[in-house]
């Protein structure tokens, strides 16, 4: 009996373990994935790397380790993490084990999708079957990045400053960057940071109520001595960094210091990538916010006061919810604006990161134009709607 038992286990560990060996063969291997590219020899298997060229990238047999979120088997069965020997769909987060196969495009749980090229995640639809060939064709289209960039730079031509932007659908993974090398300043969009810095520390439950009415006028009314108190709560341009980084934003660093009559927050440099990365985390349960608080930041984001609700909401078509912070600020050095928008759009089973950063408008009016016509005419091409 102890024999067989011994037997038994010996079978349980062989199947639970990884492989002895993790080197390549020529079409599948043990890739190691930590979060921001593949680690150790890959041979002629390869994870995604940021800046890979489309078509590129390995198909998921297996993982180990890490959590799976919104995996599905080839049965459309929603898989929990860690999860081995399954085919998966889905994103992989925190370090891993992957099995792959190099296969061109994407090819998961019989879907192509896009490579993505945004570093540290791994996406895939995660559809079931029953959602239809128009979803399957939605999340499989690949963005025509080249269309996009010409059809801005000819709307682009002859107005002012620099733009960046990036736009990605986060049910899909399909994503579009505009000039994602520039890093612009965020005015007013810092304060969506500022919150979810300060909600980090003390969630929205426990915040006294004098936090609470700044916060609503910080983000609904873009109030700037609201912004500066709550600046200083949080641990100022130090604990605005901090969070950022929990966050992942890579680009965005706390300016410390006053600023004329404000602290310095309006003039934060930061990326369109950043942004939306920031936005992603108000509707992901890999957040480091808790579901209440990314609720709470949303539902904010969601009533800000009208005369300040344009920007991406340009590109929203009926019946999608639109969460949104904008920014306009008066550069002291230039006597020129830099204004900006950043939120999401969610709608038609899709939620839509999008952020806009421009600079060097002569007046705030045509920062605005600027904005929503860089909006609209990258959407355009993620989506046909019906427009409000």
């Amino acid at each position: 009996m102890a024999a067989g038992r011994a037997a038994w286990g010996i079978v349980v560990l062989a199947l639970l373990l990884p492989p002895l060996t993790i080197w390549p063969t020529p079409r599948t291997a043990w890739v190691p994935w930590w979060g921001d590219g593949a680690q150790g020899p890959v041979g002629d298997v390869r994870s995604p790397l940021p800046g890979e060229p489309a078509g590129e990238g390995v198909r998921v047999l297996a993982a180990r380790g890490g959590d799976l979120v919104h995996g599905r088997d080839t049965q459309g069965r929603l898989a929990a993490g860690p999860v081995a020997a399954k085919r998966l769909a889905g994103e992989l987060v925190g370090p891993h084990w992957l099995t792959g196969e190099r296969v061109g495009p994407w090819r998961i749980a019989g879907e192509p999708v896009r490579t993505p090229r945004l570093g540290g995640e791994v996406v895939a639809p995660g559809r079931t079957a029953g959602e239809g060939a128009g979803a399957k064709r939605a999340a499989a289209d690949p963005v025509p990045v080249k269309k996009i960039d010409r059809r801005l730079a000819g709307y682009l031509a002859g107005r002012p400053g620099p733009v960046t932007a990036m736009v990605k659908d986060l049910t899909t993974g399909r994503l579009y960057r505009y000039h994602r090398g520039e890093r612009l300043i965020t005015a007013s969009t810092a304060k969506v940071q500022i919150l979810m810095a300060l909600l980090l520390d003390t969630p929205w439950r426990k915040l006294s109520k004098a936090a609470r009415r700044d916060a609503d006028l910080m983000i609904r009314y873009s109030d700037n001595h609201a912004a500066d108190r709550l600046w200083l709560r949080i641990g100022g341009a130090q604990g605005f960094t901090k969070a950022g980084r929990r966050y992942g934003l890579r680009h965005t660093q706390g300016v410390p210091g006053d600023c004329l009559d404000l602290y310095c927050w309006g003039i934060t440099r930061t990326s369109a990538e950043d942004q939306v990365r920031l936005m992603g985390a108000l509707v992901s349960g890999r957040s480091p916010l808790p579901a209440a608080d990314r609720d709470k930041v949303l539902s904010l984001m969601g009533e800000v006061v009208r005369g300040q609700d344009w920007g991406i909401s340009a590109a929203a078509c009926e019946g999608d919810r639109v969460a949104l912070k904008n920014g306009w600020l008066k550069r002291v050095s230039t006597k020129r604006w830099a204004v900006v928008s950043a939120g999401l759009i969610r709608g038609g089973g899709h939620d839509y990161a999008v952020a806009v950063l421009t600079e060097g408008s002569a007046e705030v009016g045509q920062g605005i134009a600027t904005v929503e016509g860089v909006t609209t005419r990258i959407m355009k091409s993620f989506r046909a709607c019906t427009k409000i």
